[in-house]
C-alpha cells in the first residue's frame, strides 16, 4: 500500500518536481553546514564542539537544533533559520499592534508579500546581533592552539559577516523551498537537521546499553516513551472539533430546495508545531543576551533547563498557540463569511453571537492543545534527566525536537495526500482521521 501510494506520488509531474526541488535545496542546506568559516583553526575545531557543550548548557542544544549540527563545525550555517523565526515573530506582532503593518497584513495575498519582505529585512539586524554575540563568546573561548587565527577587529568583521551571509542564504533556501518545494521551508530545514542527527543518537544509545552505561529496561523505558509521545502528537494533529453547520433553503423555480447540513472541522492544534518551534526560539533570546557583558544574571536562571526555563517554555508554547492560532483563524472574520453565505450554526444568531460562540471554542480547544503539546514536549526531556541521559537526548531528540519532527512529517504527508486525491490515487493516510465531537 504505502509503495503502491509512492509510485502514483510520482507519477505526478508536479509532486515530482517540488520533490525534487526540495532534495535539492537541502542537499545545498546540509553542504553548507560543514563549510567552515575564515578565520578559525581548523585544529582547534575538532575540540570546539565539546568543549561549548560543557560551557554553554542548554543553550548550546538550542543552537544545534537550529542549525542541524552546523554550529558544532562553526560553519556557514551556524545562525541557522533561528534569525528568519525571530524576525517571524517579532514582524508578526508588530502586525498587531502598528496600524500601517496592520493595514498591510488585511490586504490579501499582496500584503503577505509586502510582510514576507519586511521580515527579510528585521532579519538582517537580528542576524548582525546574534552573530555578534557568537563572536564575542569565540574570542572569549581559551584553547589550545586558539580557536581563531588572531583576535583582531579585521578577524571579528570577517567572522560577523561570515554568519550573516550563511544566515541570509539560508533564509533564502527556506523561501525556495515554501515557494517551489513543499511545506514550509523553516520547518522543513529544523526537521532536515534533527533528522541527520537520529543514526548518530541511536548509535550512542547502543554503545552505552552495551557498555554496561546504560540498562535494558532504561532502554526500553526510554524507546517506549518517545513510541508514546508520537502516537499522542499524530492523535492531536489529526483530532477536530466539528461544528454542526446549516445552510439556508432556496427557492429554485417552483421547488423549494431545502439547505444543506454539514460541519465546520477546527482542528485542536490549529497551529501545528509552530508554537514548538516560536518557543524554542524565544528561549534562546534570554540565553543569549545574558551573555552580553554586565547581563549574566538574566542567563543564569535559564542555564540548564531549570525551574524557571520550564515554566517560561510552556509559557511560551501556550502564548505562541494562541497567538498563531488567532492570526490565522479569526472568529469575526469567519462568523461574517458564513453570514455572507447563508449558512448558521443551529441554535445561534449569524453575526456577534456566532462569533462569541465561536472565539468561546477556539480558546478552549487552543488552551487544551497547548497544554497537552507542552507536556508531550517536556515530559521525555524530564525522562531523559532523570536517567542521567539529557546531554545526549536533548542535543538531538529532546521532546521538542521529536514533536517537530512528527508534526513536520504529518504535514508532509497530508501534502502529498492531496495531491493523491486530486488525480483520484488512494492516499497515504485513508479516510479515517480522529474527531473530538
Amino acid at each position: 500500500m504505502l509503495l503502491a501510494s509512492w509510485r502514483n506520488l510520482l507519477k505526478i509531474r508536479e509532486a515530482r518536481r517540488r520533490i525534487l526541488w526540495t532534495l535539492g535545496l537541502l542537499v545545498a542546506f546540509r553542504v553548507g553546514s560543514h563549510v567552515p568559516l575564515p578565520g578559525l583553526n581548523p585544529t582547534a575545531l575538532r575540540a570546539f564542539a565539546e568543549h561549548a557543550s560543557e560551557a554553554m548548557g542548554g543553550l548550546w542544544n538550542y543552537l544545534q537544533l537550529f542549525s542541524g549540527g552546523a554550529v558544532g563545525h562553526l560553519a556557514l550555517f551556524s545562525l541557522g533559520i533561528a534569525p528568519y523565526i525571530t524576525a517571524s515573530i517579532i514582524v508578526q506582532l508588530l502586525s498587531k499592534v502598528h496600524p500601517a503593518l496592520e493595514a498591510i497584513a488585511k490586504e490579501g495575498p499582496s500584503g503577505q508579500r509586502r510582510l514576507q519582505q519586511i521580515t527579510r529585512y528585521v532579519s538582517v539586524p537580528v542576524c548582525l546581533l546574534q552573530a555578534s554575540v557568537a563572536v564575542w563568546q569565540i574570542f572569549g573561548m581559551e584553547s589550545s592552539p586558539p580557536l581563531v587565527t588572531a583576535r583582531s577587529v579585521p578577524v571579528a568583521l570577517l567572522l560577523v559577516g561570515g554568519f550573516t551571509a550563511g544566515a541570509m542564504v539560508l533564509q533564502w533556501i527556506g523561501e525556495q523551498i515554501t515557494e517551489r518545494g513543499v511545506g514550509n521551508g523553516a520547518s522543513i530545514l529544523i526537521m532536515a537537521g534533527i533528522a541527520v542527527r537520529l543514526p548518530a543518537l541511536l548509535g550512542e544509545l547502543a554503545r552505552r546499553t552495551r557498555e554496561g552505561l546504560l540498562g535494558a529496561d532504561a532502554f526500553i523505558l526510554v524507546v517506549a516513551l518517545y513510541l508514546a509521545a508520537v502516537v499522542a502528537m499524530v492523535a492531536l494533529s489529526l483530532a477536530q472539533r466539528r461544528i454542526p453547520l446549516q445552510h439556508a433553503s432556496h427557492v429554485r423555480g417552483r421547488r423549494l430546495q431545502l439547505g444543506a447540513r454539514n460541519y465546520l472541522p477546527i482542528r485542536i492544534l490549529s497551529a501545528g508545531v509552530m508554537p514548538l518551534i516560536f518557543a524554542s526560539t524565544a528561549v534562546l533570546v534570554p540565553e543569549l543576551l545574558g551573555r552580553l557583558p554586565g547581563m549574566d544574571w538574566l542567563r543564569r536562571p535559564f542555564h540548564d533547563g531549570g525551574f524557571v526555563a520550564t515554566l517560561f517554555q510552556i509559557a511560551a508554547i501556550l502564548f505562541f498557540s494562541f497567538f498563531w492560532t488567532y492570526v490565522f483563524f479569526r472568529p469575526s472574520e469567519l462568523a461574517l463569511q458564513l453570514r455572507e453565505a447563508g449558512s448558521f450554526i443551529p441554535g445561534l444568531r449569524p453575526g456577534t453571537v456566532t462569533a462569541e460562540y465561536l472565539d468561546g471554542i477556539l480558546t478552549r480547544i487552543t488552551l487544551c492543545g497547548g497544554v497537552v503539546l507542552a507536556a508531550i514536549a517536556l515530559l521525555p526531556g524530564f525522562l531523559a534527566r532523570g536517567l542521567g541521559l539529557h546531554h545526549v537526548l536533548d542535543a538531538s531528540l529532546g521532546g521538542s525536537s521529536l514533536l517537530i519532527v512528527v508534526g513536520v512529517g504529518l504535514d508532509l504527508i497530508r501534502k502529498f495526500e492531496s495531491w493523491l486525491q486530486m488525480h483520484h490515487y488512494g492516499g497515504f493516510l485513508g479516510r479515517g482521521g480522529g474527531t473530538l465531537k
